[in-house]
């Protein structure tokens, strides 16, 4: 696929074989992540979701019903690839989620709301809370990951710029002196650079081994005692994107974001957001009047 010219899509995002770019936004508090900031935003009240932190999980309550964005800033000097999951379901192509799959490209301090299934380079099925069964990865067959939503984050491969030789110099008898004097230093210098390879090398062997670590394994909630929220295949809207080529610095994500989501009953019936008592509330008519007029006090 051609990609466009960042100049001809003044106010688009960049969609590429890895990625599309975004538009600004203003992001609020309640955000995750150290390469990017992410949110979950209630479109219909415009509150930004509040966080819970819960054995280690990160939860949010949805309201059934309402339409919501997964929104995005990048937080970093240079464009970051952003793969985007909910409910185990990647939201541009529509195929169940992995990590080498097409994603957002955020340059530099940008920021993009995603709002919907990408149906195509202008037009998005809207997300919103809903009832497991009517969620879009239950009416495709794949209810297995419900309530999560995942952002990959992969920093762009830096192609350092070409070494410009100096041209040589004329040659001439009194420089030979000279080249012999230097010969012992060149041979010298000649002999350190495989060590600063080899370190180079460590240093690039220790990078991988901390990009290699395992992700924490997801702990079990407790049952709900409603059906489980899901995200679902809602109305058409308009957002339009472009293309734009993105070369992973890595095959491994240089972040990964997990946000889960249920309704706020859910959340306290699993302990994540703190059940609290409720004060019995003062009747003011607490029994019917038995005299015309307010007797004196005993």
């Amino acid at each position: 696929m051609r990609p466009l010219a960042s100049s001809t899509l003044p106010r688009h995002l960049l969609l590429s074989a890895c990625g599309v770019m975004a538009l600004l936004v203003t992001l609020r508090a309640h955000a995750l992540g150290r390469l990017a900031d992410v949110q979950l935003i209630d479109r219909d009240s415009g509150e930004v979701l509040p966080v819970y932190r819960h054995q280690g999980e990160h939860w949010v309550a949805g309201r059934s019903g309402a339409r919501y964005a997964v929104a995005l800033r990048n937080t970093s000097s240079g464009r970051t690839l952003n793969v985007v999951s909910v409910d185990g379901v990647n939201v541009i192509s529509g195929e169940t989620a992995a990590l080498h799959q097409t994603g957002y490209v955020l340059g530099a301090w940008q920021s993009y709301q995603v709002t919907g299934w990408r149906k195509s380079d202008s037009e998005i099925a809207a997300f919103h809370f809903t009832a497991s069964p009517a969620s879009y990865a239950e009416r495709t067959g794949r209810p297995a990951n419900l309530g999560v939503i995942g952002v990959a984050l992969f920093r762009e491969k830096v192609v350092p710029p070409p070494v410009l030789m100096p041209a040589p110099r004329p040659y001439s008898p009194s420089q030979n002196r000279e080249r012999l004097g230097a010969a012992a230093g060149e041979a010298s210098a000649e002999s350190a650079a495989p060590m600063a390879e080899q370190r180079a090398s460590a240093d690039g062997a220790s990078a991988e081994s901390l990009a290699d670590s395992p992700v924490a394994s997801r702990r079990m909630a407790p049952a709900a005692p409603a059906p489980r929220l899901g995200t679902g295949h809602g109305a058409r809207e308009g957002d339009r994107v472009g293309h734009t080529n993105f070369e992973r610095r890595s095959s491994r994500p240089d972040e990964i974001i997990r946000i889960r989501y249920d309704s706020f009953d859910n959340l306290v019936a699993m302990g994540v957001i703190p059940q609290r008592a409720v004060p019995p509330r003062p009747n003011p008519f607490p029994e019917p009047a038995v005299s015309r007029y307010a007797p004196d006090p005993s």
